[in-house]
């Protein structure tokens, strides 16, 4: 009898040190580089653990799933997570027990398209451009705010997110029409923009003004130029405008030059009056903000001054006097590399050809 419980106590401190080790102390079986490890929804606890122990996270299967059951009050929450250090089991425990899913930053910049927005989604791994692009098409996640839509354009906000590393557009752009929702509902007017126009006509104006000009205090401004053009019928002459129309086609090569502004499109503001059938990007709140409450002006023109804003003027004369001024400088404006003249980029934010 003595040797039995003699050997009952020394199995008792084997397996209570095995338990310690197995739980207390930090443990690393996968490679430096860290290890991705996918929960399935629904699974039983007994599946994580092996889930765990066949990728290296935890030292014991066994050991896990006793402290799940110790602590089964606590849901594992499904979802993929990433271990790059050892760590205890209670640490593993922890972070399935409070989600702490693996996700990775996506930073959209105001005023990309869903174009530029494809583009960076996929190369930061997320999904395929493709993917992306066919939800981003299609409007219906939008249609109570605005019926017409033709796409999710100008409603995919532009902000920092937290995506895992695998997503499906439906989901990616339903985060963004979220946030955009959010933004909208917290802003001034949002409720009526003003007699006669639509979510949509705030939504497309903001998109024109956030393409035009890079400086938040100078939206107003550009917004009340657009405004007073669109008051008296004047073709609003906006370049990105034509960028938009050819990027639709698969023609826009990054630049414009005076042919293009002939491009045959409804979204040409050159050719047609009025606001295009749609947003052009996806503006900021600032642009938004602008196109809701656009500043009084009697300005009917605009045009770069080569320090990221924009001469503005009243009359035709005046503008032509600004475009030379604008010539003027950029003249002035030497390439230290080359000694040739430097060149004005259209590819986001082009002076404008308002005549």
């Amino acid at each position: 009898m003595r040797r039995f419980l003699i050997l009952v106590f020394l199995l008792l401190i084997v397996g209570a040190g095995y338990a310690y080790v197995a739980l207390y102390l930090p443990y690393q079986g996968f490679p430096t580089e860290g290890v991705y490890v996918d929960i399935p929804h629904g699974v039983p606890q007994r599946t994580i653990s092996r889930l765990l122990a066949e990728n290296g996270v935890i030292r014991s299967r066994m050991a896990f799933e006793a402290l799940c059951r110790a602590r089964k009050r606590r849901t594992l929450e499904a979802g993929e997570y990433f271990f790059d250090r050892p760590v205890t089991s209670f640490d593993v425990f922890d972070a399935l027990a409070n989600g702490r899913v693996y996700v990775k930053e996506l930073v959209i910049p105001e005023g990309f398209t869903m174009f530029d927005i494809a583009d960076l989604a996929a190369s930061e791994g997320f999904l395929s451009r493709a993917d992306f692009l066919t939800s981003a098409g299609d409007p219906s996640p939008i249609t109570d705010l605005a019926p017409d839509a033709p796409s999710l354009e100008g409603f995919l906000f532009p902000a920092t997110y937290e995506f895992p590393r695998h997503m499906t557009g439906k989901d990616m752009t339903a985060a963004m029409v979220k946030h955009f929702r959010q933004v909208w509902n917290s802003l001034p007017q949002a409720d009526a923009p003003t007699p006669h126009q639509t979510v949509q006509d705030v939504v497309t104006l903001a998109s024109l003004v956030e393409r035009e000009t890079p400086r938040p205090e100078e939206r107003p401004h550009v917004a009340g130029v657009f405004t007073n053009r669109l008051r008296i019928g004047q073709p609003l002459q906006c370049d990105p405008t034509v960028a938009y129309a050819l990027t639709l086609a698969g023609k826009y090569s990054g630049k414009l030059d005076g042919a293009d502004l002939s491009f045959a499109s409804p979204y040409n503001t050159y050719h047609n009056r009025g606001l295009p059938p749609g947003p052009i990007a996806n503006p900021g709140e600032a642009s938004l903000r602008a196109a809701l409450d656009p500043s009084p002006t009697e300005d009917f023109y605009f045009v770069a001054n080569t320090e990221g804003g924009h001469f503005f003027s009243k009359t035709l004369r005046e503008h032509n006097q600004n475009v030379a001024r604008y010539r003027h400088l950029l003249g002035q404006a030497q390439d230290q590399s080359t000694g040739q003249p430097a060149t004005a980029s259209v590819n986001k934010y082009s002076p404008a050809r308002l005549r």
